[in-house]
């Protein structure tokens, strides 16, 4: 099961290293070339709520074979696709499959797994979920530049067989529930797939067409208007597409907080680093992979680290050293210069990796661990939805802080090169005697048109510094609502009613 969840994260990250060259190959406008991504985001969005739902239907294990079998044949769709149209199809296909195998993964070890081994499963399943972003910048830059882009979809084909056909012989045989598809309330359905599109689509657009646009504005209106109709219709019902009851959980509330700021941590950082090799440093794809390995190397060896402590230390002191070692990571990248290399990169990328399966592990156990073997598959899609749409979130934020602060903090450095600053100089790297020599006043076309490029460079990467302060503030405030869960307990077994 984690080598098909495993696929299906690294597929989206493979995917965005080599935008560009699909672009090319299938003549697409740039305006259009992000739906690509988008695409598959909404569609696994829409599904990973509705994992409880089809679990019921289907049962653990044909539903993980669909969706695998499926994710398998999208993604042999999306190779061999001639135009855009066939590929945004195949792509929204992959990213429905997709979105379920992760939520199944997570039902599987609180399910399947004896109490005392649930620790060590919850490792595994999280450390390849965290992994694949860090790796996928390597890969896809490797594959598009050794072969082709069509082997990013191909490189799914046998590890997803395989993980089919191993899920269909170990896991239980248990029988789905048909008859719950007469309970499908697809009001509620088309409700819950307007409202997450909607809001996806808003926050994408937001950073480029301002928060208070008319399509902005518009669509996020679309989405509040969905999504209250959506939980007013889901709470009355008598079978619900979704138990949002599950909420009234105290742990299972703050753990669905800590995934959603998560999110905004994990996405954030494997979003900031590239953008600012990429556009600061000039960085290729594969560069910036290598530079981002050291991250997942250092999840690796804190794994049976956190194993071992997450036995022997309650879940919520455990996640609070989580949250607050990660918040240091991100911040320790807020004070980066322009020329920051991997070198200076390392110690936080190494502090932000050893916290990961600290921030992870816990808040898993208290939002999944109690509740009872029948409400978990349901819970999972939740907890998981939480941490997609924090990443939404935050990646609108980060946005709107770069492309918002960048030519503010521009106009700021010209205004002072203007007035003769030795530190603006200083900040470009321009000698001081160049300013104290020439005469007082704006700088003059030939010579901006020359430090147009440098000044550029020096704002955009302030304005990265300020959204990685953004996102270490954001990750250290969310300690104060783990006192609010509920007493440490216990593991219960699987199969066994919770602890009342």
């Amino acid at each position: 099961m984690c080598v098909g969840m495993f696929m299906a994260i690294l597929d989206v990250q493979v995917v965005a290293t080599s935008l560009p060259t699909i672009q090319a190959s299938l003549h697409i406008a740039p305006a259009q070339m992000s739906w690509i991504q988008t695409t598959y985001l909404i569609a696994e969005v829409i599904a990973i709520p509705l994992t409880g739902f089809l679990t019921r239907l289907l049962s653990m294990r044909w539903l993980f074979v669909l969706a695998i079998s499926s994710f398998v044949a999208s993604s042999i769709a999306c190779a061999a696709s001639q135009s855009f149209f066939a590929l945004i199809a195949s792509r929204a296909i992959q990213g429905f499959s997709g979105g379920t195998l992760i939520p199944s993964v997570f039902s599987a070890v609180f399910v399947l797994f004896p109490g005392h081994r649930q620790a060590a499963a919850t490792t595994i399943a999280g450390v390849l979920a965290v992994l694949a972003p860090t790796v996928g910048p390597v890969v896809g830059g490797w594959i598009t530049q050794s072969y082709s882009w069509h082997w990013l979809f191909l490189i799914n084909v046998v590890p997803g067989i395989l993980a089919a056909a191993g899920v269909a012989t170990y896991l239980p045989k248990t029988k789905g529930d048909p008859a719950s598809a007469r309970e499908l309330d697809v009001a509620a359905l088309l409700l819950m797939a307007i409202g997450l599109a909607a809001l996806e689509i808003g926050l994408k657009q937001a950073p480029e067409e301002g928060w208070m646009s008319g399509v902005v504005v518009s669509l996020l209106g679309l989405a509040a208007i969905a999504g209250t109709g959506f939980l007013w219709r889901t709470l009355r019902a008598s079978h619900p597409l979704v138990d949002l009851t599950t909420f009234a959980d105290r742990s299972f509330a703050v753990g669905c907080t800590l995934s959603f700021v998560l999110g905004i941590g994990l996405f954030g950082s494997v979003y900031l680093m590239p953008v600012f090799l990429a556009l600061v440093r000039g960085y290729g794809s594969l560069e910036i992979g290598r530079i981002m390995l050291v991250t997942g190397t250092a999840q690796l060896a804190t794994a049976p680290v956190a194993v071992i402590l997450e036995r022997r230390i309650g879940a919520k002191a455990l996640t609070a050293f989580g949250f607050l070692l990660f918040g240091l990571g991100l911040g320790m990248s807020a004070f980066q210069g322009e020329n920051a290399d991997a070198a200076t990169m390392f110690w936080p990328q190494v502090v932000r990796g050893v916290a990961i399966m600290f921030c992870l592990l816990p808040p898993t156990r208290l939002a999944l661990g109690q509740l009872p073997a029948d409400r978990v598959p349901g819970a999972s899609g939740l907890f998981n939805l939480m941490r997609n749409l924090g990443g939404a979130i935050g990646l609108a934020l980060i946005d709107t802080v770069i492309y918002g602060r960048a030519p503010v903090h521009a106009r700021a450095l010209a205004a002072s090169l203007a007035a003769g600053d030795p530190a603006a100089a200083a900040v470009l790297g321009i000698p001081a005697g160049l300013l104290a020599n020439r005469a007082p006043g704006p700088v003059d076309p030939a010579t901006y048109a020359l430090l147009a490029p440098m000044i550029e460079k020096a704002s955009l990467a302030e304005a990265i510094n300020e959204a990685w302060g953004l996102v270490a503030i954001l990750t250290m405030l969310v300690i104060i609502v783990i006192p609010v869960a509920l007493r440490d307990a216990p593991a219960r077994p699987a199969n066994e009613e919770p602890i009342a």
